[in-house]
This record gives structure tokens, sequence and C-alpha cells, in this order.
């Protein structure tokens, strides 16, 4: 059963076989640890900075989905009870509460973009024991 987290892919180098990740391969490059390739059976490892910082950044994704999901839902309160007390109007109150919610999905979408990733995989090092 193939399990699909997040859109991140890699890249084999040995193969040029782009796989989506398992989580335990996700794991396993959070972790600087070498994993076999499902299709040629070489050893992988991701060792490029700039793609690792970018792949441990998504951890902070979640948060600020969840952050802004939290953010949203209070200016929607906050805009009803400003017009529950007569601040605003309801067409005003519609107004903030549409914008928010805009900004909101113009967010998602952008955090969702930021997930689609490829990690060029290079071929893993021996380990001297």
């Amino acid at each position: 059963m193939s399990v699909a987290t997040l859109g991140i892919q890699g890249r084999c180098a040995h193969c040029h076989t782009t796989l989506v990740l398992k989580p335990w391969q996700l794991n396993a490059i959070a972790i600087n640890e070498a994993f076999t390739c499902e299709h040629c059976q070489k050893t992988l490892e991701l060792r490029c900075p700039q793609q690792m910082k970018r792949f441990k950044s998504l951890d902070s994704l979640a948060l600020l989905r969840f952050s802004a999901s939290l953010t949203v839902c209070t200016a929607l309160l906050v805009a009803l009870v400003m017009e529950w007390i007569g601040l605003l109007s309801v067409s005003e109150q519609l107004n903030a509460s549409l914008i928010t919610i805009f900004v909101y999905f113009v967010f998602v979408r952008h955090a969702r973009q930021r997930q689609d990733l490829t990690l060029i995989l290079d071929a893993a090092k021996a380990h001297a024991d």
C-alpha cells in the first residue's frame, strides 16, 4: 500500500526514478540516515544543504496552518460580536468575514505549493564501522 505524505517526492541518483517518499523515508531524511531506493535497491541520502533547509522548514508549515485557522476563527468571531453590539453594520461584518476567509485560502494555497517538493537524492557514502 502506497502512502503519500505531503506530496514530497524524491529523485534517485542511480536509476533517475521519481518516487513518492513514505513516512519512514522522510524520517530517515530528517535524521540524516541513508535508505534504499525501492526500484534499484541502492542506498540514497539527502546531502544538499539548501534542500535539507527547505525540507526542515516544512515542519513549521503545519504550525502556521493551525495558527492561521485559529486567527481566522478569532477574526470571524470578533467581526460577529462587533456587528452584534453595533460597531459594524451587517454589510461591513460580511465584508470583513469574506476578506478574512479569502486571505486564509490564499495562505493555504501558498502553503500547499511549498509542500510540493521533489528532493534530489544523492548516492549514499559508505559508512565505516
